[in-house]
């Protein structure tokens, strides 16, 4: 390795660490997403000095060989990993070795919901939801068109939504997103927690617009406090019950400006996944000015 090469060690393990998660997440193995770390670090070192030098985000380089080799392993299972999330449940009986983090963070629910995705579908969930990247990498990566990868992600969260939600009545939905709201208000995460499921997820679609986490939150009590972090009680910041997407949902305002709109998919009396949204494209519906003559009536 040239001088102008030389990575600090734990920038190294980090960038390691990010990329099993990414192959992980997609195959649900830990074994199967090693592999795929590992050839995508034999890709890297097969390309000339010239090569690597013209490649400015080294991190991007790897992470988007890797997403590119486990769509490939996806959707030609015979050639190589599988992606069932049996593998894991085998190979983490004894977690020498493995990240620590993965095991304890990565939902072994939302692992089985993903393996009834199509490849494509779990591919843009995973790579855009859970890991914030952009959509023209995700687009490069599957091979479509980002408004293709859109409706990819689209149909992947709705799947997810209908494998995590059982049937509740409106009234009891209604009843338990009031329940978050009132816990949000004020800021209680005991009992904001406890009107999650203890395997509950949160997923946050900044779009890359603005600052926020760009993995989901796994666990009733990581849910609650990123919740209870980003919706934190601050002079002019507002939170409702409204309709979001034909049921109750919360809308958080900065001012009279819609900052995020919250969906909760509701099991067996408690949250299992929430949804927000707080990329600002996404919310320039709920902002649009209001009609000309409005103020006057």
């Amino acid at each position: 390795m040239e001088p102008a090469d030389a990575v600090p060690i734990a920038e190294l393990l980090d960038e390691r660490r990010y990329l099993l998660d990414v192959a992980y997440w997609m195959l649900g193995g830990l074994r199967e997403a090693e592999k795929v770390v590992d050839e995508t670090y034999r890709r890297w070192y097969g390309l000339s000095d010239a090569e690597r030098r013209q490649i400015t985000a080294a991190r991007s380089w790897l992470a988007k060989t890797a997403g590119g080799i486990c769509l490939n392993r996806l959707t030609h299972p015979n050639r190589g990993a599988t992606g069932r999330t049996e593998d894991h449940r085998t190979e983490t009986g004894d977690a020498e070795g493995a990240p620590a983090r993965l095991v304890a963070e990565v939902s072994r629910v939302l692992l089985k919901a993903l393996d009834s995705l199509p490849p494509p579908e779990r591919a843009v969930f995973v790579l855009h939801d859970a890991f914030g990247m952009a959509p023209d990498t995700v687009a490069d990566i599957v091979g479509r068109t980002e408004p293709e990868c859109a409706e990819l992600a689209d149909r992947a969260r709705h799947c997810l939504r209908m494998r995590r939600s059982h049937p509740t009545t409106p009234e009891e939905h209604d009843a338990l997103v009031r329940a978050v709201r009132r816990a949000c208000a004020s800021e209680d995460a005991e009992l904001l927690a406890s009107l999650l499921c203890p395997d509950a997820t949160a997923f946050f679609d900044g779009g890359g617009k603005v600052r926020t986490l760009i993995r989901p939150a796994h666990g009733s009590r990581r849910v609650a406090h990123s919740l209870l972090t980003l919706l934190a009680h601050r002079p002019r910041t507002t939170l409702t019950t409204h309709s979001v997407n034909g049921r109750t949902g919360l809308v958080a305002r900065y001012d009279r400006q819609v900052a995020a709109v919250i969906s909760l998919d509701v099991t067996d009396h408690r949250v299992a996944q929430v949804w927000v949204v707080l990329n600002p494209e996404k919310l320039r519906s709920w902002n649009r000015p209001p009609a000309p003559g409005f103020d006057h009536l």
